[in-house]
């Protein structure tokens, strides 16, 4: 994979970027939420959402032929950081101390009043 890359089989993006850009051994995910390919919505709480945002990003890194594992950074961004005990737990379930660096911030809103999270994310996957 080279520049950027819709995965077929996920939710489109809300405009016009990549779900995954590679840039030389890096790749970058665009910010991803909960979203099915249908465009409903995973989950109505935290907990789930965070599970499916991080499949979607499981998905969207195999594509590329990388995994969580090849993840260097995340970024969260929920809504209500009083979620942030519930997706921490969730996150933990995915990684150890040992897994990518972390920023988790709140915002306002996402684009879609059902999210509560959107996480986008780097992995370091030199280039075959």
């Amino acid at each position: 994979m080279t520049g950027g890359m819709v995965v077929p089989g996920k939710a489109a993006p809300r405009g016009n970027f990549p779900h995954i850009k590679r840039a030389g051994d890096f790749l970058f995910i665009s910010g991803t939420s909960a979203r099915r390919p249908d465009n409903t919505i995973e989950g109505g709480d935290i907990a789930a959402q965070t599970r499916a945002v991080i499949e979607n990003i499981r998905d969207i890194l195999s594509a590329a032929g990388a995994s969580l594992e090849d993840l260097v950074d995340i970024s969260t961004f929920l809504v209500d950081m009083q979620d942030f005990a519930a997706y921490n737990a969730v996150y933990s379930e995915f990684f150890t101390y040992e897994g990518p660096a972390r920023t988790t911030v709140a915002v306002r809103q996402l684009p879609h009043p059902d999210l509560l999270i959107e996480i986008k994310a780097v992995a370091y996957k030199p280039a075959s």
